[in-house]
């Protein structure tokens, strides 16, 4: 356990494959005393060691199935039973039904199904599922991706709050998820069946009313400063781009509309 205000590290947020840079999604979320790793996409789990040891990750979180947002739990499902670490195992891994089984098909190698459980104490994601990790609670609702996907609201006993769409199309469900928080990491790779566009991102955070905007899993044709241009059509508050490496603190704000691009509480 350790004392540190609810705060968001972004390990890579490059889409659909990694860039030299940047790793694909994923995110290390700090507060209430553990460290939640959410989305573990291809090159995120070395980006992870540069904030925190492999063995100090109290739980990981999938939105989905897609290699882009779950890759590495393969190596570090290497990690934790054969690299020497000592974690506690097994690590409470929350993702979609079947998430399990899809490791062990990559990991088997023979006659007898790879023992996942032993590293992964796996639960299975429904809608409105609810967890606690230490002092935070982990809401997840069902969202629209053409498979079955999540988005999360993490919150910490302060009443701080952020939410992550995960991969998704504007839908009512992530509306409520987010309604008033103070940080929404939102994706926009696109405007597409299962995506958010940079424009239809900042109309979600304008509809759910929240604190700020954080524009993730951008397409790679559309530079960050077009993305948040586009999106603050629509909203009008705080919005940063999800560089690989920033860390946003999640702080209660006033919801005053007020337009600007930058991001005063995060840092590298």
């Amino acid at each position: 356990m350790f004392d540190a205000p609810l705060r968001v590290t972004v390990l890579g947020s490059a889409t659909p494959f990694p860039r030299p840079g940047n790793a694909c999604s994923g995110y290390l979320v700090e507060g209430g005393g553990v460290r939640v790793w959410v989305d573990a996409g291809t090159g995120t789990l070395a980006e992870l060691q540069r904030h925190v040891a492999l063995g100090d990750v109290d739980a990981v979180w999938i939105s989905h199935l897609h290699a882009d947002h779950s890759a590495d739990l393969l190596t570090f499902y290497y990690a934790l039973l054969y690299a020497g670490l000592e974690p506690a195992l097994p690590v409470p891994l929350f993702g979609p039904t079947g998430i399990a089984d899809r490791l062990a098909g990559f990991l088997t190698n023979g006659p007898e199904r790879s023992p996942v459980e032993r590293a992964f104490r796996v639960e299975e994601l429904h809608d409105s599922h609810v967890a606690r990790v230490g002092g935070l609670t982990l809401t997840s609702r069902a969202v629209e991706h053409g498979l079955p996907a999540f988005a999360l609201r993490v919150e910490d006993e302060a009443g701080r709050s952020l939410v992550y769409s995960g991969d998704c199309e504007p839908c009512p469900a992530l509306v409520e998820l987010a309604r008033d928080c103070d940080l929404f990491v939102c994706e926009a790779d696109g405007e597409a069946p299962g995506h958010h566009s940079a424009a239809q991102a900042g109309r979600t955070a304008a509809e759910a009313g929240v604190g700020r905007l954080v524009l993730t899993h951008v397409g790679s044709a559309l530079p960050p400063g077009e993305a948040i241009a586009s999106a603050a059509g629509d909203y009008a508050g705080d919005i940063a781009h999800a560089d690989p490496g920033l860390r946003f603190d999640v702080t209660r704000r006033s919801r005053t509309p007020g337009r600007t691009t930058t991001s005063p509480a995060s840092s590298r």
